[in-house]
């Protein structure tokens, strides 16, 4: 009979991440994520066609945490919502610094990093869309809050230029 593991899948993602970001995405591997957990490399393959679903989808559910935070930002005040807006952005990019600056991980996801990227921004403009004049500033202060999130650049240096983006 099957050894029955009780929330096994968030520990793989968790164990994945873990070892990500401590040793770099080359050197974790669907094999060492199973010796970890004390389970064969088949029992991984059960939850994940691959190394890459594996680390692609404790990025996605990391990400979709960030999102709720969004999500309850009031859209009544532009300040606090951009300003939470980049938070969360910023957050989620120093969490995730390791991977997001692996050379051997860029080298997987360049490929469709552009829409990965364009499905981003469209998903922060969303939110950013009750304080925006139209679509295309949405698009724009999500574009700006991406950039100078991922380049650290201080909320309070940026907003007088996104406010004019949204007061046009």
């Amino acid at each position: 009979m099957p050894k029955i593991i009780e929330g096994l899948r968030e520990q793989l993602l968790a164990e994945a991440k873990r070892q990500v970001l401590e040793q770099g995405y080359a050197k974790t591997t669907v094999r060492s994520v199973a010796s970890a957990l004390g389970v064969g490399v088949g029992t991984v393959y059960n939850y994940f066609e691959s190394k890459e679903m594996l680390v692609a989808h404790f990025v996605y559910e990391e990400w979709r945490e960030y999102l709720a935070l969004i999500e309850s930002l009031p859209t009544d005040d532009p300040r606090a919502l951009l300003s939470g807006i980049f938070e969360a952005i910023k957050r989620f990019a120093g969490a995730n610094e390791r991977l997001f600056t692996d050379a051997d991980a860029a080298k997987l996801v360049s490929a469709g990093s552009a829409e990965r990227h364009k499905m981003l921004r469209g998903q922060i403009a969303g939110f950013i869309l009750p304080v925006a004049p139209d679509r295309f500033s949405a698009e724009f202060i999500s574009e700006a809050l991406i950039r100078w999130a991922m380049e650290d650049v201080g909320f309070d240096l940026i907003y007088p230029l996104i406010e004019k983006a949204i007061k046009q």
